[in-house]
């Protein structure tokens, strides 16, 4: 038996209400380039939208326009989606109560995750977006998901609650040492003062 190995998201489809709804949100809100557009193939009274939330990957909407927005907080049973987690730069986070504010949408507030910073609202249709800021830069070709495996690794080795600055600061040392070379015999921490 082998794995059916995946490469990423390829793309994320949400049901939506009408044409006008969800671009308005997806890119009058979100910002994502408003991309592509032709009927949804299996099901010929729908539209089909794609929107590219700033990866190259795709959010794509199956609209209608007899549908009507509703607000009440979609499904989050066994099976369901809890929410949609999109990245932002620290920098459009920090904005993101003012602008989320200025349109009266309600919101969490900014919630410390400890290795990334967080707010929650909800879109037009009742599902629950986050917007989450990374708050490291991993070493150039290292992912973000490999600094939080070797954070994730120094947490539990010091059994610590949950990853922090600390930890991420820690497997970014690590990983540099690990990922590039030196010519230096001795890496340890030094004071040179």
């Amino acid at each position: 038996m082998r794995k059916l190995q995946t490469q990423g998201v390829h793309h994320i489809t949400i049901v939506g209400a009408d044409r006008q709804t969800s671009i308005d949100f997806w890119e009058g809100v979100l910002g994502m380039p408003f991309v592509f557009e032709q009927p949804n193939l299996d099901s010929e009274q729908e539209s089909h939208l794609y929107f590219d939330p700033g990866d190259g990957r795709l959010i794509t909407i199956f609209t209608d326009e007899s549908r009507k927005p509703d607000a009440t907080r979609t499904p989050t049973e066994i099976g369901c989606v809890h929410h949609l987690a999109l990245s932002v730069s620290q920098a459009t986070f920090w904005q993101a109560v003012e602008r989320l504010d200025e349109r009266g949408i309600r919101h969490s507030g900014p919630k410390d995750r400890g290795f990334m910073d967080s707010i929650y609202f909800n879109d037009p249709l009742g599902l629950l977006i986050e917007l989450a800021s990374y708050r490291f830069e991993p070493p150039w070709g290292v992912s973000h998901g490999q600094v939080m495996l070797e954070a994730h690794k120094i947490r539990v080795a010091r059994g610590d609650h949950h990853i922090d600055k600390i930890h991420l600061a820690d497997a970014i040392e690590k990983l540099t040492a690990q990922t590039f070379d030196s010519l230096s015999t001795d890496r340890d921490p030094k004071n040179p003062y």
